[in-house]
């Protein structure tokens, strides 16, 4: 696959693994009621923007990850005080539009009063004098504050996440791993099309992928080769015989022979240790024949590599936590490259790490980590059992001190991914 192909095929599967996460947030929080502020890929400053209906669409500087900003999570609206001069532009049946709160004089087909009541949640009614009469006016539920350039919707009560019931919260927040589970099992049941599932009774091995620089590559071997015999002893389908004889074999000059298109090629490798690796290597993966896969295998297949991978993910996070080291953790930058190689290999090698890359984004937001979905989670589990919420400035307090501590992490290996690169 060409460089540009890579790069692009690398950026677009990130950037679809992290839209379906924040879309199962997005449409579970409006499908509940609740305004969404900001729907955010990445974080930090805007590289691009647009609005549509409620919510602000942005594409950001840093590829971290992204966000769904529900009405109510954050204090992001301008507190108005009463006594405070404001500006108010009325619309149909003077109801109130646009609630302007700086530079009034240069304001346009406005009423400028001094605030004596105001409720933007409940009641959304504001009560002002103006120039010594006082009028009350209905605010529109979409009214905008403006202060300066900027223009934010109120949210009245009904329409902020802390108004809704705990289900909907809920659901609301485990709808992002969910959508990474359901696009898991769809990419999964992709690369099994596209790669087929062994036949039974196999009678070949053939080459399936080959290493860049190994012996089989600089020897001219071609990937989709059949291998025949090595050192005149016949292989069928025992790819395991093979493995065990070039393993055993370092150093030492292997007969191969090999069938391309009907015609029987012969090869001399000689096979080599690779650093980390057991056993001497050739530079090929060995692959059984294949054929199609039914609907059913597709599905059933699917599933089991969901559970399989599953197993695997939480054997890695056992693993880590026994012996923890910042060398075994990889950042963005880390995963880019591993991703980029994976990318050279083929659509159907990238399909199948985007399911696991999904999968692996879908479990680890649902850990109990502060600032991660499975910590809301759990906040929302200790409400429905005290029958009340707990106080939300600790509960912000504690999101906020584990998106920091997760921030710092991610600079730290970012840090240590950029020096493995550097030193090669």
């Amino acid at each position: 696959m060409h460089m540009v192909q890579v790069v692009f095929m690398t950026v677009l599967m990130f950037f679809v693994l992290v839209t379906v996460h924040e879309w199962g947030h997005y449409y579970f929080a409006k499908r509940a009621g609740i305004l969404v502020r900001e729907f955010a890929i990445g974080f930090g400053p805007k590289l691009f923007s647009y609005k549509r209906d409620e919510t602000q669409f942005t594409l950001r500087l840093l590829p971290f990850g992204g966000y769904a900003r529900m009405a109510g999570e954050d204090p992001e609206i301008v507190e108005i005080q009463t006594g405070q001069t404001i500006a108010v532009r009325l619309g149909d049946k003077d109801i109130i539009k646009k609630i302007y709160v700086d530079q009034l004089d240069t304001r346009r087909n406005v009423i400028r009063g001094e605030v004596q009541f105001i409720d933007l949640e409940q009641e959304l009614k504001v009560r002002l004098d103006v120039d010594g009469e006082v009028a009350v006016y209905d605010v529109d539920p979409r009214a905008m504050m403006v202060k300066g350039s900027q223009q934010i919707q109120i949210a009245p009560r009904d329409r902020q996440y802390g108004s809704k019931t705990v289900g909907q919260r809920a659901l609301a927040i485990f709808a992002g791993p969910l959508m990474n589970f359901l696009l898991a099992f769809i990419l999964f049941a992709l690369y099994i099309q596209m790669a087929g599932v062994a036949v039974e009774n196999p009678t070949y091995v053939k080459i399936g992928d080959m290493a860049a620089g190994m012996p089989a590559e600089e020897a001219g071997m071609h990937k989709g080769d059949i291998v025949y015999s090595i050192n005149g002893e016949l292989i069928g389908a025992d790819y395991q015989k093979m493995i065990d004889m070039t393993s055993a074999s370092n150093g030492k000059p292997m007969d191969w022979a090999v069938k391309r298109g009907g015609e029987t090629l012969n090869f001399t490798l000689t096979p080599r240790t690779m650093e980390g690796q057991e056993g001497a290597k050739v530079g090929i993966t060995p692959v059984l024949p294949t054929r199609s896969a039914t609907i059913g295998e597709t599905i059933t297949g699917s599933g089991h590599a969901m559970v399989d991978t599953t197993k695997a993910i939480f054997l890695g996070f056992k693993q880590l936590i026994n012996r923890f080291n910042m060398d075994d953790i990889g950042g963005p930058v880390r995963t880019f490259e591993l991703t980029g190689q994976i990318a050279q290999q083929g659509i159907e090698y990238l399909t199948h790490w985007a399911a696991i890359l999904s999968l692996y984004l879908g479990i680890f937001n649902l850990l109990p980590i502060p600032a991660l979905d499975g910590s809301r989670l759990v906040f929302l589990g200790v409400e429905a059992l005290r029958g009340k919420p707990v106080d939300p400035g600790h509960e912000g307090m504690v999101h906020f001190v584990g998106f920091a501590m997760l921030f710092l992490l991610m600079i730290a290996v970012t840090y240590n991914d950029i020096l493995r690169l550097i030193s090669g």
